[in-house]
């Protein structure tokens, strides 16, 4: 099978290769982001292989299918930017990778939270000054402090137990709560009630219509003032506006971000010789209590590997006759 993989970075290359050793695809890979401008690459091609910031709207799958595509490979566990109803009208389809590295994400929440709490970025940036002063990093102790944790799957559980191992208070909140959180040490409240009693808010949910800007002007009224809000998972999950007021007046004391809303322009690429056109992230990255990575939180050799060999597995299992019959249930979308 003939592959044209968007988006592609040195590492995508390098454990994409890896994984498709015995499989024997022809991967093409392209480091343009996919688009209506782009889709014409993946001409000769039976398949794409697209990453989170790749467009998968309409006229692109539209593209995509009148020149002989047939598969929609995502090289990430979220869907939303592809529209699939215009996948299944068009006969295109979709698979994903529905469990990567739980672990990679977590433990990258955790480490938001620990580098904001002990203001390690700051810290660091001084002593490399030679600025030893201790002003201005005044921490507190995470042990009987009370997370609220916003989606309870794989990785919302994993990160309960991390919070629960510092001997934190965990709050869950989930439409479809789960037997495995109570396990990890969390309780179940509305969210209303987790907004009110924590001191930490991570969220850990998809992005859905349900789910857009969840964390809005009236959410965070509702929270504590100077709560430390951190989002792993999808930029539109909080409206950045909001956030940015609450920044000012304090009801937000620290806010650690891996996702952007507006990140398809600005993440993944080195953008440091040029000047910036997104004010909202222009205006967030002053606050000295804002930490943002750039979608890291999956960056790591464990989960590159996971995503690699999913992702051949189902290029694998639809080469055999064309169908999505092998494809293994949870990573076929459409």
């Amino acid at each position: 099978m003939r592959v044209a993989v968007f988006s592609a970075k040195p590492y995508d290359r390098r454990f994409l290769t890896e994984a498709d050793q015995e499989a024997g695809h022809e991967l093409v890979f392209l480091e343009p982001r996919l688009s209506p401008d782009t889709a014409s690459l993946a001409g000769g091609c039976d398949a794409v292989c697209a990453f989170v910031n790749d467009d998968l709207s309409a006229p692109v799958l539209e593209r995509l299918a009148a020149i002989g595509v047939r598969l929609v490979a995502l090289r990430s566990a979220g869907y939303n930017h592809v529209d699939l109803t215009a996948a299944r009208k068009l006969g295109l389809a979709v698979t994903r990778v529905p469990g990567y590295s739980p672990y990679a994400v977590a433990e990258h929440c955790a480490g938001l939270v620990l580098a904001l709490n002990r203001r390690i970025h700051r810290a660091y940036n001084r002593v490399r000054e030679h600025n030893f002063a201790l002003n201005g990093l005044l921490g507190f102790d995470l042990h009987g402090r009370t997370v609220g944790v916003i989606g309870t799957g794989k990785i919302g559980v994993r990160f309960i137990r991390i919070m629960a191992g510092f001997g934190c208070r965990v709050l869950a909140y989930d439409p479809y709560p789960g037997d495995e959180a109570i396990a990890a040490g969390a309780r179940y409240v509305p969210l209303e009630t987790l907004l009110a009693e924590s001191d930490i808010v991570t969220l850990h949910c998809p992005l859905t219509p349900e789910t857009y800007h969840l964390i809005d002007e009236r959410r965070i009224a509702q929270m504590r003032d100077g709560v430390m809000l951190i989002n792993t998972s999808r930029g539109a999950l909080i409206d950045t506006a909001a956030v940015l007021r609450a920044l000012k007046t304090g009801r937000i004391g620290h806010l650690g971000l891996d996702v952007y809303e507006e990140e398809a322009d600005l993440f993944f690429e080195d953008l440091s010789d040029e000047m910036p056109g997104d004010d909202l992230f222009s205006r967030l990255v002053t606050f000295p209590n804002v930490l943002i990575t750039g979608h890291q939180a999956f960056f790591t050799e464990d989960a590159l590997r996971n995503i690699a060999a999913s992702t051949v597995e189902s290029l694998t299992a639809y080469a055999r006759d064309g169908s999505t019959a092998g494809i293994a249930p949870d990573a076929l979308v459409c």
